[in-house]
C-alpha cells in the first residue's frame, strides 16, 4: 500500500522543553502516512488550562512534546485505508474543516468499559506525546497534525469561528460529559465552581438543559463578569477567608460542578449540596492536597460524588452539536481574549500564565 502524500512544504512546530523554558522552534518534513491516517493543516489552537499547568510545572510532561490539544484544522490528505466517514457518518474529503477527539484508541485494544474509551490501554493523546523521529506532528502547536487511525473525527461548518471550534474537543466535550454524569438536571438548582471556559460552558449547557437556577462561583471578579452572558442567574466571589462555622454566601444546590480542582472549592461544593445532591468533579487533573470529606454529612444527606476525566464519543458529539446550535447565542468567541502567532508562543504562554484570561489563541495561516 502506497501511503505517499502529495508534496507539501515542511512544517514548523514548537517543542515544550521543560518548566518555564523557552519553546524550541523546529521545521520537519512530513512523513508518509500510516494506514488509516489523515493529514490536517492546523488552523487554530487554544492554550488549555492543562497546557498552562504543564508549562508552569504543576502538571508533569516530559520535554520534547508538542503541546496543544484544543485544535481545529482542514483535511489535506486522507490515507486510502481510512473509511472516509466521520463520527456522524458524513463523508470526509480534502478541504473539510474538522475537529477530532483528544485521544485515539490503538487498533486491537478494547476499552475497559464501552462508555470509557478514554481509559483504554496504550491510549494515544494529542498534545501529550513525545516528538520523536518523524513523529512530530501530533499536537496543536504545529502547522500540521497527523491523525492516528481510530481517532473520532467530526466535520464541522467553516462558519463556526476557528477560535470557538478549537475548543470543542476538550473544554466543551468534557463539560458535555459532566452533564451526562450528573443526569437529568431539568428544574434542579445548580452551582458551578470555576468561571473559566469549562465553567462558562457548563453554565450555558445547564441553561439549555433547563436547570431551574444556576450560580457561578470564582475568586476572579473579571471571569465572573462573563456569567450573566452565559446564562448564570447569580455570581459569587469565593470567600478568601472563612471559618468552619461561616455560612456559604450562596444557596444549597442539587448539583454542584467543580471545574477548579481546588480542594477548598471541592470541599465547599460538597457542603453546598442539598438533600440527595450530587457533586461532579472534573477539574482535579493535577496533584494537590486531599479533600476532607465529612462522612456523616455524606451519609445523612444521601450525597453522591462523581468524577470524570476527559470524555467519550457521545460527549464529543453532544459538544459539537451544542456549539453548532449555540455558538451565536453565547459569546464563546470573545472568551479568546488575546491572540498570538506560533512564532510568538513564549509570549503567549507568559501572557496566559500572568494575566489568566479565559483563553489565549494561537493563530495559523488563513485565520
Amino acid at each position: 500500500m502506497n501511503n505517499t502524500i502529495p508534496h507539501f512544504p515542511p512544517g514548523k512546530a514548537a517543542l515544550f522543553n521543560g518548566q518555564g523554558r523557552p519553546f524550541e522552534h523546529i521545521s520537519r518534513s512530513l512523513p508518509m502516512l500510516r494506514a488509516g491516517e489523515i493529514l490536517v493543516k492546523t488552523r487554530y489552537t487554544t492554550i488549555c488550562g492543562s497546557d498552562i499547568h504543564t508549562y508552569n510545572g504543576r502538571r508533569l510532561e516530559p520535554p520534547q512534546v508538542v503541546l496543544g490539544h484544543e485544535i481545529v484544522g482542514d483535511i489535506l490528505w486522507i490515507d486510502q485505508a481510512h473509511r472516509k466517514r466521520d463520527l456522524r457518518g458524513n463523508p470526509l474529503e480534502c478541504g473539510d474543516r474538522i475537529t477530532w477527539s483528544i485521544f485515539a484508541v490503538p487498533q486491537g485494544v478494547t476499552a475497559p468499559r464501552e462508555d470509557m474509551p478514554q481509559k483504554s490501554e496504550r491510549l494515544f493523546k494529542y498534545g501529550h506525546h513525545l516528538a520523536e523521529g518523524d513523529d512530530v506532528f501530533n499536537g496543536g502547536f504545529a502547522e500540521y497534525c497527523i491523525l492516528r487511525a481510530n481517532t473520532a473525527i467530526i466535520k464541522i461548518p467553516s462558519s463556526i469561528p476557528a477560535k470557538v471550534a478549537a475548543t470543542i474537543n476538550c473544554a466543551h466535550a468534557t463539560v458535555a460529559g459532566a452533564l451526562r454524569v450528573a443526569g437529568n438536571i431539568a428544574n434542579l438548582n445548580v452551582l458551578v465552581f470555576g468561571a473559566g471556559l469549562l465553567g462558562l460552558s457548563c453554565v450555558a449547557m445547564c441553561r439549555e438543559a433547563k436547570a431551574s437556577t444556576i450560580g457561578l462561583i470564582d475568586v476572579d471578579h473579571h471571569r465572573l463578569q462573563w456569567g450573566e452572558q452565559f446564562g448564570a442567574d447569580s455570581t459569587y466571589e469565593f470567600p478568601s477567608e472563612s471559618t468552619e462555622t461561616d455560612p456559604m454566601p450562596w444557596p444549597d444546590a442539587d448539583i454542584v460542578f467543580d471545574m477548579t480542582g481546588n480542594p477548598k472549592a471541592m470541599k465547599a461544593g460538597i457542603e453546598s449540596l442539598a438533600l440527595g445532591g450530587c457533586a461532579v468533579w472534573i477539574g482535579a487533573v493535577f496533584p494537590s492536597e486531599g479533600v476532607p470529606v465529612d462522612a456523616q454529612r455524606m451519609v445523612r444527606k444521601i450525597l453522591t460524588i462523581r468524577g470524570l476525566h476527559n470524555y467519550n464519543y457521545e460527549d464529543f458529539l453532544e459538544a459539537t452539536l451544542f456549539i453548532e446550535d449555540h455558538y451565536q447565542k453565547y459569546p464563546f468567541e470573545k472568551l479568546v481574549e488575546k491572540e498570538f502567532v506560533m512564532e510568538d508562543i513564549d509570549n503567549a504562554f507568559a501572557y496566559a500564565s500572568k494575566e489568566r484570561p479565559v483563553r489565549v489563541g494561537i493563530r495559523f495561516d488563513g485565520e
